[in-house]
């Protein structure tokens, strides 16, 4: 593994920063923002709220919508706070993660393990006392296998990382499912299996883009480690399974026909783009003639179509 600087390019070792260079109220604002990664919690949000109409067969109480996605931002913001605290020293040598504000200097680390720690103490307590117990319980296990098994064990040492330390972002069905019924059920257990197996497909073709990145700070995502035809094999293997596992909520009762016609169709594209990955990564393509960015964009669209369509289907069926 590469050896890389423990302390974050731009920030000082010692003393204050010079008047003329401290941050404004407002960039402090912005970086603490900045450190819960709130575009990644749109997603999980995605994956959390239909969860929920679908254990209510309808719509829940609103109420429990709004404090159920407080608190899931609240704690995976506190995770990923503590992922970039962990991660400041590789995040300064990466270009996608260099202008991150435990880098930059906008924030000090301190601030941000202090910052980390408070989310994940306040998102507990707030789902305990406003949620239920089940789903506290169930968030700071997603927070704490994010940070502890992913962040500083695995991420470094395996390629095996994302596979598993996606279990983390599996966790908001189960945390939005128990908020309506205060128990998981095998609905929500599916629905589980299939961002587990979504994780891998949809992180790989990024990994794929900015794998120089990996190899610069010696962290063996897949595509660091393995040829472009290997990724492209596995990320086919990996999407088949998805498919085959969200389709499974129709026979087990808990979907009708609309849900299964998306899954099918959302399904269908995707499979279709991922065997067009893999045939040109086959033939050899590279740099922006393997497009694998097209896979990455359409992942998101397609989890958020599935999801849309758990929370109308009890409306239809």
């Amino acid at each position: 593994m590469t050896d890389v600087e423990s302390r974050p390019a731009g920030v000082i070792a010692a003393g204050p920063a010079p008047a003329a260079h401290r941050p404004s109220l407002m960039a402090k604002v912005k970086a603490y923002v900045a450190l819960t990664k709130p575009r990644i919690i749109e997603l999980l949000l995605i994956t959390t709220v239909p969860v929920m109409f679908l254990a209510a067969q309808g719509v829940p109480d609103l109420w429990l919508v709004l404090v159920t996605c407080v608190g899931g931002y609240l704690s995976a913001g506190g995770a990923n706070a503590l992922n970039m605290y962990i991660d400041r020293d590789i995040d300064a040598l990466m270009s996608r993660t260099a202008q991150r504000p435990l880098v930059t200097g906008v924030l000090t680390p301190r601030q941000g393990l202090v910052f980390g720690l408070t989310l994940a103490v306040v998102s507990t307590l707030w789902f305990g006392l406003l949620v239920n117990w089940l789903s506290a319980a169930l968030a700071l296990g997603a927070l704490l296998f994010y940070v502890l098994v992913y962040t500083m064990l695995l991420k470094r040492r395996t390629s095996q990382n994302i596979i598993w330390g996606g279990i983390a972002g599996c966790m908001p069905v189960l945390i939005g499912w128990s908020s309506v019924t205060n128990e998981v059920s095998w609905a929500a257990v599916v629905l589980f299996m299939v961002i587990f197996f979504w994780t891998p497909p949809h992180y790989w073709p990024l990994s794929m883009k900015v794998k120089e990145d990996y190899a610069r700070v010696g962290v063996p995502m897949l595509p660091v480690i393995a040829s472009n035809r290997v990724v492209a094999r596995q990320i086919v293997l990996y999407s088949w399974v998805m498919v085959a596992v969200s389709l499974t909520l129709w026979p087990l009762g808990y979907v009708g026909w609309f849900y299964t016609a998306v899954a099918l169709a959302a399904g269908g594209w995707w499979l279709w783009e991922a065997h067009a990955l893999q045939n040109r990564a086959k033939a050899g393509a590279a740099g922006a003639k393997l497009k694998e960015m097209r896979l990455f964009h359409w992942s998101i669209t397609y989890v958020s179509l599935i999801f849309v369509a758990v929370a109308i289907d009890p409306f239809v069926r």
